[in-house]
């Protein structure tokens, strides 16, 4: 597994030594159990499906001196459960929100706090005796949305499922989305796809993939799922029909921007021919978009 990319977070710069340390004196540091509660809770609700957070947890004191094992959590709206200390909130609080933003994903991420009032994401930036935070975001496992029962979007959950994600798929046909074919499956929806779709509270954990059996089914579920926060949408189909398809979205006013984050013809190029090596295309892209690699020939990498 390549390492996890680097975080960039645009830290404000902190107060100087003397108004940080009395921003650290006139604050409890010491979190109390209602916050320690409350803060398991939401990581809870998190790893179920709610909205990602993100936790600050202070794992050595440094010369700040702030507490080890002090916490914050921050939600994605900017809304803060807990605290560590006035002088060091707000940065941390950003740091939070930049990484709840971050596509590919970045889980785990250390921030190295100065008393003299610098902040650096990298250890050969910090000094030796500063604070360190661990930054960790908590959300459900990826979800693998597969518009299409039959054999593309069968051997695409199939994969997914042994990747570790979780599989929801959607057919207008009963015979093509039920248990029976897809018990990999979390969920199988058969009929109204759009209203199925339309229900779904997309993010940033959420793989689109399209591969129905026609162009019209296919620009229907895009038009319900482009622009609504998912990391990945694709779809299969020439590049003629796909072009088709995105140019009669964009006359009904879907903006442009838009239809250019739509991966289609949707995988890597390696030259696919069965439904079983068009998934691993598919797979490899999304897996490619979801951990930051480059797609590129690991022999070649320089």
């Amino acid at each position: 597994m390549p390492p996890w990319p680097s975080l960039t977070i645009h830290l404000p710069r902190m107060p100087q030594a003397p108004d940080c340390q009395a921003g650290l004196r006139g604050y409890d540091v010491a979190m109390n159990e209602a916050y320690q509660a409350e803060i398991t809770e939401a990581i809870q609700r998190a790893l179920d499906g709610g909205a990602p957070v993100a936790v600050a947890t202070v794992t050595s004191a440094g010369a700040m001196g702030l507490a080890v094992g002090a916490k914050l959590l921050v939600r994605s709206d900017g809304e803060v459960v807990g605290g560590i200390a006035e002088a060091v909130d707000r940065i941390l609080v950003d740091a939070a929100l930049d990484q709840l933003r971050t596509l590919p994903r970045i889980t785990v991420q250390t921030v190295w706090l100065g008393a003299d009032g610098s902040a650096a994401v990298r250890r050969s930036q910090a000094a030796a005796d500063a604070t360190t935070v661990m930054m960790e975001l908590y959300e459900a496992p990826a979800r693998l949305l597969i518009v299409g029962g039959g054999h593309v979007g069968l051997a695409v959950a199939t994969l997914g499922e042994l990747c570790g994600m979780e599989v929801s798929v959607f057919d207008d046909r009963e015979e093509f989305a039920n248990r029976e074919r897809f018990p990999m499956a979390e969920h199988v929806f058969a009929g109204d796809t759009a209203a199925a779709l339309d229900a779904i509270d997309m993010g940033a954990s959420d793989f689109v993939v399209l591969v129905s059996r026609g162009h019209q089914l296919d620009e229907m579920a895009l038009r319900h799922t482009v622009g609504r926060g998912a990391a990945y949408v694709g779809m299969i189909g020439s590049r003629r029909r796909t072009q088709t398809v995105l140019e009669h979205l964009r006359d009904l006013g879907v903006p442009a921007e838009v239809l250019a984050t739509v991966r289609t013809p949707i995988g890597l190029d390696i030259g696919a021919e069965t439904p079983e090596e068009i998934a691993v295309a598919i797979l490899a892209e999304i897996i490619m978009v979801r951990r930051g690699g480059t797609g590129a020939v690991m022999s070649r990498r320089t």
